[in-house]
């Protein structure tokens, strides 16, 4: 164990952006994996994991069903903790967070996490965001108006909500509700962003718009967004990642995957040939 290690997520987010990042000379990485394998009891479902990801940058992680993508993408904030067993290093900040003794309450306000399906809390639109808020013992009611329109703006949702912030979110549309669902991920100031399959759920209208949404947010967020569309990853990521059988088969940036894929179960699976 390192001395980081002992390190407090509190303390350690005190510490100045030019120590966390300094010992990134060519591309600050946002978030980085290391020989990283998952079990679900004896069976390796994810193996030689070993991924960067560059900070205000969307990666798309694609790949058939039961490639590994999403199991990968919940174990980035520890989601599968109570699934699965995941070894290797999880790397943020300098910080190993798969390391047992993380605050990973804490670490997920650091990392944030979208699912597929909107779900919103049976609470008004404007609880929905201070909820988290409140929870972690911020009271002050200006601030939280703040991070209320803040949050809803950043996510495309404050000019079609603010006149009614006090009515319940399960009266929004599966558009709105999921960019409420991302304001609310917004408002505990995350670094990163994780989505698994946000759009899949939607119509063709509502997936253009989180499509718009998430372009304009990797301007203050790291994005990796699992999906299924390879018309949306080619769209709006930067880079790609494809996942075959519980590997990272390729990893490049998103036009090469998709115009010069060295791999050829890449080439087949961009071109529809399976999955």
């Amino acid at each position: 164990m390192t001395e980081n290690q002992n390190v407090s997520f509190h303390l350690y987010d005190e510490q100045p952006k030019r120590f966390i990042y300094e010992m990134r000379p060519e591309k600050e990485i946002a978030i980085s994996t290391h020989d990283m394998q998952v079990y679900y009891g004896d069976k390796l479902a994810l193996d030689d994991a070993d991924l960067s990801f560059e900070r205000f940058k969307i990666t798309s992680l694609i790949g058939a069903s039961g490639s590994g993508k999403s199991t990968f993408l919940r174990s980035l904030n520890r989601m599968n903790d109570d699934v699965a067993t995941v070894k290797g290093q999880i790397m943020y900040r300098g910080l190993d967070i798969n390391f047992k003794d993380i605050d990973v309450y804490e670490m997920r306000r650091h990392i944030g996490m979208v699912f597929q399906r909107p779900n919103p809390f049976a609470k008004s639109i404007r609880e929905n965001i201070t909820f988290a808020l409140k929870q972690h013992g911020i009271t002050d009611k200006a601030y939280l108006d703040e991070m209320v329109e803040h949050s809803l703006r950043q996510a495309a949702l404050w000019d079609e909500v603010k006149d009614s912030l006090d009515a319940s979110a399960l009266s929004l549309s599966g558009g709105q509700a999921q960019r409420l669902v991302i304001a609310r991920a917004i408002a505990m100031k995350p670094d990163i962003l994780l989505l698994d399959e946000p759009a899949s759920a939607l119509d063709p209208i509502s997936s253009a718009k989180i499509e718009d949404t998430l372009l304009e947010l990797k301007k203050h967020y790291t994005i990796i967004i699992v999906t299924h569309n390879m018309q949306q990853a080619a769209r709006i990521s930067d880079y790609t990642a494809f996942f075959h059988m519980g590997r990272v088969l390729e990893y490049n940036e998103t036009r090469k995957i998709f115009t010069r894929p060295k791999v050829q179960l890449t080439i087949d699976y961009v071109n529809g040939n399976f999955g």
